[in-house]
């Protein structure tokens, strides 16, 4: 498995993610501003602020997966923080009528948001579209489509493989887990009925991993599990481990389970499945065997097997013998009409993620630029990497830096340096604020892709 080469690792590990982004606000000389609210046409809210002395900028921000409630910034520190910096915010909360899997309207709502802010409060100089996690994939798809709205785009901790591809690689984990730990649910993985019932299921698995933990055996089936999900090797308050360390890398997987990943994964298929109409990922046909070799965890699973006495084959056979489930086609289509990106770029686009993501896996940046290649776009977009623990964990100073990263290519045209982990470190410690962990480095190939 690749790993970061670090430029600096001065920030530290897994903070809350409401408090992270940005960090503090700027207390008694924080900058004063106005803010406004409307409603759009089909029942989503939008909300603003503009600082007094505004740098004509305004960022578009789309919000993450949960509550459909307008949001501009990620928390409140982070909104003062940009306001402090001089820049204007927007947002939508998307439909709220809905799922909290709000894609089918989040492109056409912020688009509707821009639109009542420049109607309601003024013409911005310039546009940069900014989004986090769900509203990272949001991000990119207004960075394909948004051609004379938006200049620029910056992604943070960005869903951008897709809802497919996410749906798909969750459930191969699931599947591993349940065939070996809780074969009773084995057959109840997708359509799901409800939120509780997915709660319940997603318990039922945790448990079961928690006690498969106690065994070889068990170790070796969690590190199969682990892979499927791209699931990373290295979790909260830890040292990464050693590039040959195959228990450790395990442990730590096991400790990211364990602390309720499943509890948040399980439940939030219900809401993909709600706003699909059905049942959005398959593994009928699929080579467990086929998968696992293009893993960059490929070895720690043939190792673990080995250590534990057991057959990886028989096991992979037994799942690819037992992979039955279907998806609804109608579903997968609506899915892949509104949860999808990397078609092409038409701004230039900067994504930032941490090295180990456990909710969106760093490797879903390798699908999405590879799918850019093949749209003829890669000059568009660029990736930079923060070696740091939990999903969306950045720092003030990364996220300041990674901003004026994309304002360096939208004045010049060019990308340069900009973008480079040296230089946007340089420009994260150039701020003072609190720290940066850039890091040169190359995510692994996304598995589980159909």
């Amino acid at each position: 498995m690749p790993r970061p080469r670090f430029s600096t690792l001065s920030a530290a590990c897994a903070t809350a993610l409401a408090t992270a982004l940005l960090g503090p606000a700027t207390g008694a000389h924080a900058t004063a501003a106005t803010h406004y609210s409307g409603t759009l046409t089909d029942g989503a809210t939008w909300v603003a602020d503009k600082p007094e002395e505004w740098n004509g900028t305004l960022l578009l921000f789309s919000h993450g997966f949960g509550p459909t409630t307008a949001a501009d910034a990620p928390s409140t520190a982070a909104r003062q923080a940009l306001l402090d910096a001089g820049y204007a915010l927007v947002g939508s909360s998307y439909d709220p009528n809905g799922s909290m899997w709000a894609l089918e309207s989040a492109e056409r709502d912020q688009f509707a948001a821009l639109t009542a802010f420049r109607r309601r409060v003024g013409t911005p100089s310039r546009v940069i579209s900014v989004g986090q996690s769900m509203g990272g994939l949001v991000n990119a798809q207004i960075a394909r489509d948004g051609a004379g709205r938006v200049d620029g785009a910056l992604g943070l901790c960005g869903l951008v493989a897709g809802g497919v591809d996410l749906d798909n690689y969750q459930l191969d984990a699931e599947y591993t887990l349940a065939t070996f730990f809780d074969p009773t649910d084995a057959d109840a993985l997708v359509n799901l009925d409800n939120q509780t019932d997915a709660a319940a299921l997603a318990d039922r698995l945790t448990k079961a991993v928690e006690a498969a933990q106690q065994t070889p055996p068990g170790r070796a089936r969690i590190a199969l599990a682990a892979a499927y999900l791209n699931l990373s090797d290295w979790a909260p308050g830890q040292q990464p481990p050693a590039h040959g360390d195959f228990a450790g890398q395990e442990q730590q997987q096991y400790a990211w389970l364990a602390q309720g990943l499943l509890g948040f994964i399980v439940p939030a298929r219900w809401s993909v499945e709600q706003s699909a109409g059905g049942n959005t990922s398959w593994n009928k046909g699929v080579d467990y065997a086929g998968l696992l070799r293009k893993s960059a965890h490929a070895k720690q699973v043939a190792a673990l097997y080995r250590d534990a006495g057991l057959d990886l084959r028989n096991d992979l056979n037994r799942l690819t013998r037992g992979a039955h489930i279907t998806a609804n086609p109608a579903a997968v289509a609506h899915l892949k009409r509104t949860s999808t990106a990397g078609q092409s770029l038409a701004v230039p686009l900067l994504d930032i993620h941490t090295t180990a993501d456990q909710l969106v896996p760093v490797e879903q940046e390798s699908a999405f630029a590879g799918r850019l290649r093949v749209a003829g776009d890669s000059a568009l977009l660029r990736q930079a990497y923060v070696a740091r623990q939990n999903h969306c964990n950045f720092t003030t100073a990364e996220v300041v830096a990674g901003l004026h990263a994309v304002e360096h290519r939208l004045e010049t045209r060019h990308w340069d340096d900009a973008a480079t982990a040296t230089e946007l470190q340089y420009s994260a410690e150039e701020l003072g604020l609190d720290g940066a962990a850039f890091a040169d480095y190359r995510p692994s190939r996304l598995t589980g892709p159909r």
